[in-house]
């Protein structure tokens, strides 16, 4: 499916009644060079320092979204050097368990490295997912732009006073939003890296948008929101760990081997933190989407042409519909680099050393000094 979802539908009794319709899921010029596809790359020839060298830092930062205070967790991952430091924003995938964990791996490996700028990483849960607080708020894509927006630029935030040199990365939804936030002019950042980038949840891309369809996600949607039965749908279809290894294996990891049972637990205990449905109910039914179509999706990276870099980082293993919506930014303008990588839909936590290596390079590329 064109998504980064964690849910993964199949026939079954709970859908079959509603969904009669089901269709298997398949789970810058003048400043930057045309768009290039690569495959994944050689190692940079970089240094690297001790991991013990690399600090991370976990602290809350309070959102104040309308009248509600939300405790948002992040991370500082850095090291002490005498040389430049220049920032990046780690931002995770959306899905039903998502989480900063996807990102401490690339995080660490692009911190620990000696180069001529010293890479300050900071990563961060979404409201209503990972460790940060969950309340019950009617949560859209305007609502997760809006967050992002505030946490990018508000006063207080741990990034908004780092000199204007922000490089953002973001998984699946997270990069649509960051670039269509960006196009709007809400956010600035210095260039950005979009990782197995998606823009359509679970199930509007395999049963459509037509009226009848929305009605339905409507319903379902209030269903999983309602303070009983919700709970024991969201039981049924996300907060079991037989649910959870069957969708990473099938869809969000591309080598099952890869699934540990040290991730499937850490995932599962995700599902059982207070308010874990609101964000998954309204993701799984569409209200999450940054664009409506694949048309919108291409269009919105098209605006960065001779602006900032950007770079698309796909994956060979993803589902056939994610691969299709990533496929379509290979030549699109906008998109200063396109490259290919092992994996489905978490490349990052899946393959984090290639991921890391792509970015490092894309870093050196467009952020470091020139000899």
């Amino acid at each position: 499916m064109a998504s980064s979802a964690i849910l993964h539908l199949s026939p079954s009794p709970i859908f079959t009644p509603s969904f009669r319709t089901y269709r298997p899921s398949l789970s810058l010029h003048s400043y930057f060079p045309k768009s290039l596809t690569v495959k994944a790359s050689t190692s940079l020839d970089y240094e690297k320092t001790s991991v013990a060298d690399v600090s991370m830092k976990p602290n809350n930062w309070q959102w104040k979204f309308k009248d509600t205070f939300i405790n948002i967790y992040y991370e500082e991952h850095e090291k002490e050097s005498t040389v430049p430091t220049k920032n990046i924003l780690m931002i995770p995938t959306i899905s039903d368990v998502s989480t900063v964990e996807e990102w401490r791996s690339v995080a660490k490996d692009i911190v620990q490295r000696v180069g001529k700028v010293n890479w300050r990483a900071t990563i961060v849960d979404w409201p209503g997912l990972g460790y940060s607080d969950r309340p019950k708020l009617d949560y859209n894509a305007d609502v997760m732009e809006k967050f992002l927006v505030d946490f990018m630029n508000e006063p207080n935030s741990p990034v908004s006073c780092l000199d204007n040199d922000l490089v953002v990365f973001g998984g699946g939804h997270a990069a649509t939003l960051t670039v269509r936030a960006a196009k709007k002019g809400l956010v600035q950042p210095t260039g950005i890296a979009a990782v197995a980038p998606t823009w359509a949840g679970p199930l509007p891309i395999v049963f459509g948008r037509d009226s009848k369809m929305e009605s339905r996600y409507g319903l379902l949607r209030g269903t999983l929101r309602a303070p009983a039965v919700g709970w024991m749908m969201y039981n049924v279809l996300v907060s079991n760990e037989n649910a959870i290894q069957s969708q990473y294996k099938s869809h969000v990891y591309a080598n099952p081997e890869n699934v540990t049972a040290d991730i499937i637990e850490s995932r599962y205990a995700l599902t059982k933190r207070d308010g874990a449905r609101y964000v998954p109910a309204a993701f799984l039914t569409g209200l999450l989407d940054p664009v409506k179509s694949r048309e919108e999706f291409v269009e919105l990276f098209g605006g960065f042409e001779g602006r900032i870099p950007v770079l698309v980082v796909s994956t060979l293993g993803a589902p056939k519909r994610s691969k299709a919506e990533m496929e379509a930014l290979r030549e699109a303008k906008g998109v200063s680099k396109f490259v290919e990588i092992p994996g489905a839909l978490l490349p990052q936590e899946e393959y984090p050393i290639l991921v890391a290596e792509e970015l490092c390079r894309f870093l050196h590329e467009n952020f470091e000094p020139k000899a």
